[in-house]
């Protein structure tokens, strides 16, 4: 290991987290284990929240306009009057933001993560494609600057060539992202990534870069010690997503030998390098076919599938997030760090995958998290909590270890059934579908693994919070007794039990059988009137009154918990009452649009 070099030394005593949820949380347990007091902030409604409920102290932020989490001025307030040393901004909302870290560090706070020029450089990714170049690791095939006409679209992705990928110059989690596969489907495109950036990064810029077919996505943990060095971890493959978001992560990758390893490693150290980066990132690849790796994109800060690098290495990543911030040397006994066994991710998500993956903001009634050798369960939910429709549905993280990739698979299968959450419909089944595929268990993944085995994940799929059978969601639901004869142990259902006595004694097929009345409500409420499938916002609307329009023809766009509903014609008819208009809020069952057959 290289002589460390002697930097100011800055402690943190009380550090202030601009975040929530889990992330928040798992911030929180490093820090108290350092001897820092943390200081939470929480908008209108999270008085309760167990990161508030968590920390050394707890501050409102207020509504105001848009997010809470993302008012600056704020939580800068709030870190002066709580004597904070430091923030740390998590993931997401202003933790990839340059104006945020120039505001913390100019009033006086250490910010802990990597420093304003480093997102400035990497943030845009048009200027991180070309330091990628200049660093010698070959981006995507793609256009060097924004795309912003779209005339200037059909020329440049006539060049490039179809399918196109369509992607926002600013942030990453898969928003603004979208690909066309035939000119035809190039302007929808081409405006649905521009709106999203703009709404999510304040920033419509776009640019194009070649689909890669059938590509794995390969990452590799990076991080900038405050003497110069640049440590790499082991890499981290991401290839299950849906809508371009991860749902599975695991590391080691499969396909990555000792030697692929390296230059993926050596890519990432020069990137770093060259961005004069400092604390932690991730630097993401695609993987194609032929072994050829090509450098996507920079993320400046800590990620969410972490948690997997911190199982096979034993090295927590945040505290060395704490220690770079504060001008302390890595605990790292290696510049290359190598694997030791296998770790896999699941996002437990609030989300119907019987209904393509529709997000359900619910009440949850209870939780009964998997436990174990070898598991770790992150999140910051509780029985009797509410998920809230203004933000992401994730639930919790679950992760599992193993010696090896089989043994982390079967641990991972195991908590999953052991896993309960009632009263919402989770992507639970839909993970232990996509675990006993046999190409999954074989180690062959990539991006499109999901529409390709689209029949083996998704046919006869429901949630646990849906009633399975439709003959039984019209009649009284059975009632589950215990028990024992001659000492032996059964459980049984017994039909035709009176309403009250099932509504107390299985208060969650009752609330199946509600549950499945509302998603028999998500598209349509009659053979008129149809509805929003939850609380949102309206994005586009792209019929009028006494418009013509085909089944199965895009009506509006309504935005729930980050993501974009796609509301359909369920019949052909004419447009007979449009009951909203963009940038409305609505509520479960709102009149979309009527049609009149």
């Amino acid at each position: 290991m290289a002589e460390y070099k002697a930097v100011q030394h800055r402690d943190i005593r009380r550090l202030l987290i601009a975040n929530r949820g889990e992330i928040a949380l798992r911030i929180m347990r490093t820090a108290h284990e350092m001897g820092i007091e943390t200081i939470a902030v929480y908008g209108d409604g999270e008085e309760h929240a167990r990161h508030v409920l968590y920390a050394t102290e707890a501050y409102r932020i207020g509504d105001g306009d848009g997010l809470p989490y993302l008012r600056i001025d704020r939580i800068l307030e709030i870190a002066r009057n709580a004597n904070a040393d430091a923030i740390h901004p998590g993931y997401g909302f202003l933790s990839e933001n340059p104006r945020f870290v120039h505001a913390v560090e100019e009033a006086g706070f250490i910010f802990v993560g990597p420093p304003a020029h480093a997102m400035e450089q990497l943030g845009d990714k048009i200027s991180a494609r070309k330091l990628a170049l200049e660093a010698g690791v070959s981006p995507v095939p793609g256009t060097r600057d924004a795309v912003e006409t779209i005339e200037d679209a059909r020329r440049i992705a006539a060049e490039i060539g179809y399918p196109i990928a369509v992607k926002a110059t600013a942030g990453g989690g898969g928003r603004g992202f979208r690909v066309a596969h035939t000119p035809e489907e190039l302007p929808s495109a081409f405006d649905s990534a521009r709106g999203e950036a703009d709404r999510y990064f304040s920033n419509p810029d776009v640019f194009f870069e070649r689909y890669v077919a059938n590509p794995r996505h390969i990452e590799v943990q990076v991080f900038g010690a405050a003497d110069g060095r640049v440590i790499a971890f082991p890499e981290r493959e991401c290839s299950i997503q849906r809508r371009h978001q991860k749902l599975i992560e695991e590391t080691p990758s499969t396909v990555v030998t000792p030697e692929l390893r390296a230059k993926l490693q050596d890519a990432a150290v020069r990137l770093a390098i060259a961005a004069n980066y400092t604390n932690v990132g991730t630097v993401e690849f695609l993987l194609d076919e032929n072994g050829e790796f090509y450098f996507m994109e920079i993320n400046a800060r800590v990620q969410v599938e972490h948690t997997i690098t911190e199982m096979v290495t034993g090295y927590d990543i945040v505290k060395e997030q704490f220690r770079a911030a504060m001008g302390l040397p890595p605990t790292f006994e290696s510049d290359r760090l190598i694997p030791n066994g296998h770790a896999i991710e699941c996002r437990i998500n609030a989300e119907d995958p019987a209904d393509d993956f529709r997000p359900y903001p619910e009440t949850i009634r209870s939780v009964v998290r998997p436990i174990g050798f070898g598991v770790r369960v992150d999140s910051s939910l509780q029985s009797g909590d509410t998920i809230s429709d203004r933000y992401d549905s994730l639930i919790s993280k679950l992760i599992t270890w193993g010696r090896t990739r089989d043994e982390a698979i079967a641990r991972m299968r195991r908590s999953l059934i052991d896993y309960e959450v009632s009263d919402a419909p989770t992507t639970i089944p839909f993970h232990l579908r996509v675990l006993d595929i046999p190409e999954f268990q074989q180690g062959i993944t990539y991006t499109s693994f999901l529409e390709t085995h689209h029949d083996a994940i998704f046919d006869g799929l429901v949630s646990p919070a849906i009633v399975q059978n439709d003959d039984a969601a019209e009649s009284d639901p059975p009632t589950p007794m215990l028990m024992e004869v001659n000492g032996h142990r059964f459980d049984v259902k017994v039909f035709g039990m009176p309403t009250l006595a099932v509504a107390s004694a299985n208060p969650k097929a009752a609330h199946a059988k509600k549950h499945k009345a509302k998603k028999a409500a998500a598209h349509i409420d009659n053979a008129r009137d149809v509805v929003s499938p939850g609380q949102g916002t309206v994005l586009r609307v792209e019929v009028a009154v006494g418009q013509q329009v085909n089944a199965g023809e895009l009506l509006c766009v309504v935005e729930s918990m980050k993501m974009e509903n796609e509301i359909l014609a369920p019949h052909a008819g004419t447009v007979a009452v449009v009951g909203v208009e963009k940038g409305q809020s609505v509520s479960r069952g709102h009149v979309l649009v009527s049609i009149d057959a």
